[in-house]
């Protein structure tokens, strides 16, 4: 029974063990599709939970990385409250205090029906979805590379140059920032960097492993390097790799309006899997009420 005990305050780190056991019990949760767990952005601006009395029955946490850019990383929900109580009680404390620290971009990739409906509900516009792609023991082509350019691994103090090359190729609302490609390549299953004829990071691909094979998480090619075949040289690469360690099933994310990377991925042997997942987003502007 909603009651006006109900507030909105500031997740903390005292928080994490209610919050925990929140997640893991409730089916009402959406995620975020990163290499960071909801509860490590604990302290984190933008994390806020709704409580009765000193329980905690809903929490939403979207912070910023990169800047100006806020992904929900977690919304959850018990069965104390609907999302039509939870949800709308968040997100206006929640465009308040965006609002009040200069505004940002707020965007989630959905993966649940109930969570897509709620959002759009509340506003937000839907953008172009992802969609999964898979490569599953086809034959490769070489990974060739044009003069002047050269592939190897990447190292750790490459990670720097790296994310200006994802910046650059994917701008702001899709970058990813040093922080998140840091805790890519620490669980990396291969990472590898193309350097141009002056030694600067021209283009890149990280992948990590699961449990049916491997994932390509993030190939970006700076953009006055692209059209040169970078792309397709490192995923060749890749698949290379792979299947020299007996993995037969290669998977890749992409925008279903990219049409390059579509056309990339299909010419070296990934098929659309049917799996999709939409996007959609709310742009809070820095005063309240825009």
């Amino acid at each position: 029974m909603i009651n006006i005990q109900l507030q909105v305050r500031p997740a903390g780190q005292q928080d994490y063990q209610a919050l925990s056991s929140l997640i893991f019990f409730e089916t009402h949760a959406h995620r975020h599709l990163d290499w960071r767990m909801p509860l490590d952005w604990l302290g984190s601006p933008y994390f806020w939970v709704l409580e009765d009395e000193q329980r905690i029955l809903a929490a939403l946490a979207c912070p910023p990385d990169p800047p100006g850019v806020a992904w929900i990383r977690l919304f959850v929900h018990g069965g104390a409250v609907t999302p039509g109580w939870a949800w709308p009680a968040l997100w206006e404390y929640a465009r308040r205090d965006i609002a009040n620290m200069g505004g940002a971009q707020v965007a989630a990739i959905v993966r649940q029906e109930w969570f897509r409906r709620t959002l759009l509900e509340s506003g937000f516009q839907p953008m172009p979805s992802i969609v999964m792609l898979e490569w599953l023991g086809r034959p490769a082509l070489p990974p060739a590379l044009s003069n002047g350019f050269r592939l190897r691994p990447i190292t750790h103090a490459d990670l720097p140059e790296v994310a200006r090359v994802d910046a650059e190729a994917f701008g702001a609302f899709w970058a990813n920032s040093l922080d998140a490609l840091t805790r890519a390549f620490s669980i990396k299953t291969s990472a590898m960097l193309v350097e141009d004829a002056q030694g600067h990071a021209a283009a890149y691909q990280i992948s990590t492993a699961n449990a049916a094979g491997a994932h390509l998480a993030r190939l970006a090619v700076r953009p006055d390097a692209q059209g040169r075949g970078l792309g397709r040289a490192l995923v060749a690469d890749l698949i290379l790799q792979m299947r020299g360690r007996g993995i037969e099933r290669l998977t890749v994310n992409t925008q279903a309006n990219n049409s390059a990377s579509l056309a990339l991925y299909q010419k070296l042997g990934f098929n659309r899997t049917g799996e999709d997942f939409p996007v959609i987003r709310f742009d809070v502007g820095g005063s309240y009420g825009s």
